[in-house]
């Protein structure tokens, strides 16, 4: 039977064997949540707003988006300040509070757009003063978060309006309707396009031949070898212009043509001055009145003249309007024709010799 010393002695050990695994047992759970704060002093801060917009015991403070701190307790404040409804005590590491001077603001911000995880945010002020322990921080309130729920609600029901029609028209192509639906599901479009490939393939082997205009174009150096013979003549010719060569080239390089056509152009401009100024007698024609009134008369003289012949008037009058005048000399001309007419057909009755001696 043991002893009673060796009995107190193992209960000893069993103690302290018990008392490391604690030890163990807490150091793996501190090191596991990553907590380092049991020995740090903290400082607490105060902030008032509006709402707390799902901000918990707990949650992180954060300054500038580096952590700071935890929330120590989120309540009510009893306030009729429609600003300060909300209070919200936290504590702040005590090597962070020298990071926030006296003038920065506070608000409730989140991790992720469907706002799931709230921490207060710090924003850093400009003052050079520090904030005080047991300080009152100064906060803006978040838009309406329940709003933005709403906005998103509505946002996602146009989706799923929409993602409907998607639907709808995905199931009208399977089944061929429309252009898109012929297209998949149609072969004969399929086939009308596979012969146009075919065609253009044909197209593609007959230009690659030497059959053809085309493919003489593409294929025989012949063409290339003449459009490149254009080519330097059209250079040349370019390279003579260039020179003054030929008439074209005196045209572009010789001024003497410049200087004539100028000089043409100055007594042209000089003609037109004197016609203008009434100057010759072309300018005589333009400007003097009395040359047009004399024109004028000369034209009244001849219709005056042209009236009496209308009217009978004159040698001229009466050929033209008396027929007695026409038929006389109508007869005349008549009895002229057969006197010429019997003159030659016996001429000896008109010619006779008549020989007298003495």
């Amino acid at each position: 039977m043991p002893s009673k010393e060796r009995v107190s002695f193992a209960q000893l050990k069993v103690g302290i064997l018990g008392i490391v695994a604690l030890s163990c047992i807490a150091l793996l759970v501190f090191l596991l949540t990553g907590n380092m704060q049991w020995f740090k002093k903290e400082i607490p801060l105060h902030v008032f707003t509006s709402d707390a917009a799902g901000l918990t015991k707990s949650s992180p403070v954060r300054i500038n988006g580096i952590q700071a701190g935890t929330v120590e307790k989120v309540d009510l404040s009893g306030e009729t300040d429609p600003t300060k409804v909300i209070r919200v005590d936290v504590v702040i590491d005590e090597d962070m509070m020298k990071q926030i001077p006296a003038d920065s603001i506070a608000r409730i911000s989140s991790d992720n757009l469907l706002g799931s995880t709230k921490f207060l945010q710090i924003t850093k002020g400009t003052s050079h003063s520090l904030i005080q322990p047991n300080a009152t921080l100064n906060s803006i309130s978040n838009p309406d978060f329940d709003a933005l729920i709403e906005q998103g609600y509505n946002i996602l029901q146009g989706l799923k309006l929409l993602l409907g029609q998607v639907e709808g028209i995905v199931g009208q192509v399977e089944v061929g309707k429309g252009t898109i639906g012929k297209l998949l599901v149609d072969e004969t479009l399929y086939n009308s396009l596979q012969a146009t490939v075919n065609q253009v393939q044909l197209l593609a082997t007959t230009l690659n031949s030497k059959t053809g205009t085309i493919g003489h174009l593409v294929n025989d150096n012949q063409f290339y070898e003449q459009l490149q013979q254009v080519v330097t003549q059209i250079s040349d010719l370019t390279a003579g212009l260039q020179k003054g060569e030929g008439t074209a080239g005196k045209l572009i390089k010789d001024p003497k043509m410049y200087n004539d056509l100028n000089t043409t152009i100055d007594q042209l401009n000089t003609m037109l001055a004197d016609l203008n100024s009434g100057k010759g007698t072309a300018g005589q024609l333009l400007k003097d009145d009395k040359l047009a009134k004399q024109f004028s008369q000369t034209l009244d003289n001849v219709n005056l003249t042209i009236n009496k012949v209308n009217s009978g008037q004159g040698t001229i009058g009466q050929l033209l309007v008396n027929p007695a005048l026409y038929d006389n000399v109508n007869g005349t001309t008549r009895e002229l024709h057969e006197l010429l007419k019997d003159f030659r057909a016996n001429p000896k009755k008109f010619l006779s010799i008549k020989l007298n001696l003495f």
